[in-house]
């Protein structure tokens, strides 16, 4: 059985129904200025350690049982909350520095997480210095990432590589 075709500006009990045109208004999208270029940001790898730093003071405090009970509150894996919880094992020096280091305004990171996680390797703080140094300089660019004399890690062991 076919339903009987409504009117367009009616209700079903035959009163009439409101209309209103609505106008969008082009407005700035958010982390944006009104002229379109972006807002400095901070930079991620500074979000994740002062994360991590949080946690800690929440599992110190009681509030939360372990980092596998914040991996699971916050939705991500154990093996990606130990890699955050990592980043508390770099130098104090080197945590100031990622804490006070200037927004991004576009663009990649200076540093990243996986740059991070080359220097966290050594538990001695002095080895994390010299990495450090070797990720950036003084004016936060990125030094090539190539180890001296040609060498190349593959896996867990060194091989050479040729020169042409």
């Amino acid at each position: 059985m076919k339903r009987p075709a409504r009117k367009p500006h009616s209700r079903r009990d035959g009163t009439p129904k409101a209309t209103h045109k609505v106008r969008f208004a082009r407005k700035a999208r958010p982390g944006h200025h009104a002229k379109g270029k972006p807002l400095a940001r901070v930079p991620r790898v500074a979000r994740l350690l002062a994360l991590a730093h949080r946690i800690d003071g929440m599992i110190r405090s009681w509030e939360l049982k372990d980092w596998a009970e914040a991996a699971r509150l916050i939705g991500v894996t154990r093996a990606r909350m130990t890699q955050i919880a990592n980043l508390m094992l770099l130098a104090p020096e080197i945590q100031e520095d990622i804490l006070g280091s200037p927004p991004a305004s576009r663009g990649n990171d200076a540093v990243t997480e996986h740059d991070l996680r080359v220097i966290v390797m050594p538990v001695d703080w002095k080895k994390q210095h010299v990495a450090w140094l070797t990720v950036t300089d003084d004016t936060r660019t990125i030094q090539p990432s190539m180890p001296p004399s040609g060498q190349c890690r593959l896996g867990n062991r060194a091989s050479t590589m040729k020169s042409s």
